[in-house]
């Protein structure tokens, strides 16, 4: 027997999607999400600024996918709870005919897709509650293959979700399953947290907020971060922090790099 949505949603535990929709100002969220969100905000009391500029990477970057490279699929993991501009609104608006398939591991994030994420006519959205973790189940799902066709090229986005796979090396296997799906001329976008833009103390209380639990966002130097592009052609300016990355028409000035702590990058399949 089929359990009921609501049963399956876990409101005693913090959830990062739930989490990062109260940095964003969002209403989806519970107790125990803004406890965590609140906790972290104490040790990174630029958290809530880092979402909001990982966001606005996520809009640049569907812009550049579409209007210039000209991708019309797009299979985005790690959907999170919908917002403005989530990355069909972005594609659509630009080319209605876009397609989105979104995954995401917490059912709280589909009842709210399936009700508020609408494509356009002649577009088309399509959910899937998987984890990242079994990269095989989401490309082998009917779902994803009724709603993009794996012949032609496909922009994979994991944004801010590939930090919750701990350990060194651990992300890479799953984008490499996931691209090797995909077919020449098709794009990899990622983001991922980093400690590289730190000064010691504030790399520290990282380390140490880690090893209490505070946070489970694991961080990933440039060299590792950069290597989960290997094999594929990265889009200019390469990887940088997702503040600077092509923010020439971002308000000014831009945040301090350090206060986001993330690098972000796009990359080509040849």
């Amino acid at each position: 027997m089929e359990v009921p949505v609501s049963d399956q949603i876990d409101s005693s535990t913090a959830q990062p999607a739930r989490r990062y929709n109260y940095w964003l100002g969002g209403k989806d969220n519970f107790a125990v999400d803004r406890a965590s969100g609140d906790e972290i905000l104490k040790s990174f009391p630029t958290a809530r600024i880092a979402a909001l500029e990982n966001r606005r990477f996520l809009q640049r970057a569907t812009r550049y996918l579409v209007a210039e490279a000209g991708i019309r699929q797009f299979l985005d993991i790690g959907t999170g709870l919908p917002t403005a501009d989530n990355t069909h609104e972005v594609a659509q608006r630009i080319a209605p005919e876009s397609r989105v398939v979104y995954v995401d591991n917490d059912p709280m994030v589909m009842v709210h897709a399936r009700a508020l994420l609408n494509s356009t006519p002649e577009g088309r959205t399509t959910y899937l509650e998987a984890d990242l973790r079994s990269p095989e189940a989401i490309v082998a799902d009917p779902a994803l293959r009724e709603t993009l066709d794996l012949g032609r090229p496909v922009a994979l986005m994991l944004v801010a979700v590939l930090h919750f796979i701990e350990g060194y090396g651990a992300g890479a296997p799953l984008v490499r399953t996931l691209m090797d799906a995909l077919p020449s001329g098709s794009f990899l976008v990622i983001t991922n947290a980093t400690k590289d833009f730190l000064g010691p103390e504030m790399a520290a209380a990282y380390d140490a907020a880690l090893a209490a639990g505070i946070t489970n966002v694991w961080p990933r130097d440039r060299a590792e971060f950069t290597a989960l592009f290997d094999g594929l052609e990265l889009v200019e300016p390469g990887v940088a922090a997702v503040s600077e990355w092509r923010a020439e028409d971002e308000p000014e000035p831009r945040p301090d790099p350090a206060h986001i702590a993330m690098f972000g990058g796009v990359a080509r399949k040849p």
